[in-house]
């Protein structure tokens, strides 16, 4: 009878114990998971100890699967998936954490990896286009546009539009560089080409600056290049004269050299150009005196200019009873020699830093 009775308190005691216990690790179950989705690191050593924390062989995780031997038969389904639950948001949350502070530990807050290396030199303009800008900006406030045209032409743009003749020596393959498959195509030899096309596709009144690289057949020395830079202005309208032209070249001269600089010109040939000058400022230098930078003529020629000859406007679809105009053409690397006595032409492509460096400050 006693046995009996024993044995009767002995089975809903037992099952008192292990409904307490699943009630028990549900709620640690519960409280791993908030505090799993609560989980923070600034760093790869606090990453590891959550992981260790959590997830390693005697992990808060692994210790819940130990006890999962104990869970009644009947509830080791929903318990094992809310274990599997835990285990998987545990993972996901510290490989998270670990990959953010890998991250930022790589780039870091204030590092920027496409910056160059420190010091960081003070870089500069290239002379050329120092001397090309102010000699745009001066002729921009004279009224002019800037225009610009491809480095490879055709020979109509480059010179038959130009009133070259057909035997003119600057069509020789001694002056200029020849496309070999298509005898037809050319890189430019001056910057009129670009003149030509703004000609052909806009009516007057035409005022334009034409600055770009032009290339030339020529032996390469510290007085001559295969390739060098241009600027060419043009200016058609109604009753243009050769004064207008003479007034602006002096403007230019002036602003360019200063307020003291002389000009004076003297007959030329161009194709383009009817009648045609080469323009002499005098030397900034010695003032006019002489000396051996101007060979001891007080003058020192800069360009060439001249008024459009009639062909040139007819070949571009311009009536030359109704418009004139003048044009003009000076090198970049005469002018900038000018401005800062560079004798060798080849340091304006060498590279070479330390040339470069003397120009940080001049613009």
């Amino acid at each position: 009878m006693r046995g009996a009775l024993f044995l009767f308190f002995l089975v809903p005691l037992q099952k008192i114990i292990n409904d307490t216990s699943q009630l028990d690790m549900i709620e640690r179950i519960q409280q791993l998971m908030a505090e799993v989705a609560a989980l923070k690191a600034d760093s790869a050593e606090e990453a590891e100890a959550l992981r260790i924390k959590y997830l390693s062989k005697k992990g808060e995780i692994t210790s819940l699967m130990n006890d999962f031997r104990n869970v009644p038969s009947e509830l080791k389904k929903e318990v094992g998936m809310k274990i599997n639950e835990l285990k998987n948001a545990a993972t996901e949350k510290i490989n998270a954490l670990k990959e953010a502070v890998s991250i930022q530990q790589v780039a870091g807050p204030s590092i920027d990896l496409t910056r160059t290396p420190y010091p960081i030199p003070l870089g500069s303009r290239h002379p050329l286009t120092i001397v090309k800008n102010e000699i745009v900006d001066i002729f921009s406030r004279l009224g002019f546009t800037l225009a610009e045209g491809p480095e490879v032409e055709d020979d109509w743009h480059v010179y038959s539009s130009m009133n070259f003749a057909d035997d003119h020596p600057a069509r020789d393959m001694q002056d200029t560089f020849f496309v070999e498959s298509h005898p037809d195509i050319i890189l430019r030899s001056h910057t009129s080409s670009v003149q030509a096309r703004v000609m052909e596709s806009t009516q007057p009144p035409i005022r334009v600056i034409c600055p770009g690289r032009v290339y030339r057949n020529e032996a390469i020395s510290a007085r001559a290049h295969c390739f060098f830079h241009q600027v060419e202005g043009l200016y058609i309208d109604k009753n243009v004269s050769f004064t207008d032209l003479k007034q602006v070249l002096l403007l230019f001269a002036q602003e360019m050299f200063g307020n003291d600089t002389k000009i004076r010109l003297r007959p030329s040939y161009f194709p383009f150009t009817e009648p045609s000058a080469e323009m002499d400022i005098s030397c900034h230098l010695c003032g006019g005196k002489g000396c051996s930078f101007c060979k001891h003529t007080g003058w020192v020629e800069i360009l060439g200019c001249g008024m459009v000859d009639p062909a040139v406007l007819e070949a571009n679809g311009i009536d030359s009873s109704v418009y004139t105009g003048y044009a003009f053409g000076m090198g970049i690397e005469r002018i900038t020699n000018l401005k800062y006595q560079v004798k060798d032409l080849r340091m304006f492509s060498e590279n070479d830093t330390r040339f470069l460096e003397e120009f940080v400050s001049a613009y």
